[in-house]
């Protein structure tokens, strides 16, 4: 077992992080942090902040929240806002919203403002972040209607209510950018940071 200074901990409930970094042979342990995320968007949007920086500060609290728990360890924060147009969105708490936020995305362009943070003993080391665009096409209601069906309330674990990796690379036409952050992170720039630090053979 790794003593708490060789820890690498990440401060996220994210599966689909955890399934990157783990499939990158990065060992690790999982602490979701319990932060305010909520309040911190209505901060950033009453001072007209861009969701970039906002992404990046979610990123930077998460990896400080859990690192001043854990101070000997390196701790990993990350975050992503979908933007479209002036607007933000977050993850669809029901199978209706997923719908409504799909037919809003339908057709345009979207970014998806990602970050990524690490600390120790509550101070932030490092951050990278990412924006790919991504192009959802003109879909028709019956696709619509079959792609929720199918996919159910899976759809409701991210921020745009779909998963590139199985049937949401339907909803698109065309995709820019890093495929990684599209998954929420900015996976090569964070393990290149990793052996920087001596966490991966270089």
């Amino acid at each position: 077992m790794a003593s708490s200074n060789d820890r690498l901990v990440l401060a996220s409930a994210s599966t689909a992080r955890a399934r990157l970094l783990r499939s990158s042979g990065v060992d690790f342990a999982v602490e979701p942090a319990q932060i305010d995320e909520a309040a911190l968007k209505r901060q950033f949007r009453a001072a007209d902040r861009s969701a970039a920086d906002c992404a990046l500060a979610l990123a930077e609290a998460k990896a400080r929240s859990v690192s001043a728990r854990q101070p000997q360890a390196l701790v990993i924060g990350a975050d992503q806002i979908l933007v479209c147009g002036s607007e933000w969105f977050d993850k669809p708490e029901r199978l209706d919203a997923a719908r409504h936020q799909l037919g809003r995305l339908r057709g345009r362009v979207h970014a998806l403002e990602t970050a990524v943070c690490a600390a120790r003993a509550g101070k932030r080391l490092w951050a990278a972040a990412a924006a790919p665009q991504l192009k959802m096409r003109e879909f028709g209601a019956v696709f619509l209607d079959e792609y929720l069906t199918a996919e159910g309330e899976a759809v409701l674990g991210s921020v745009g209510a779909y998963c590139l990796e199985g049937r949401g690379i339907q909803l698109f036409d065309r995709i820019d950018g890093d495929y990684f952050a599209i998954l929420g992170l900015p996976l090569m720039p964070l393990l290149a940071f990793l052996r920087e630090q001596g966490r991966l053979p270089a």
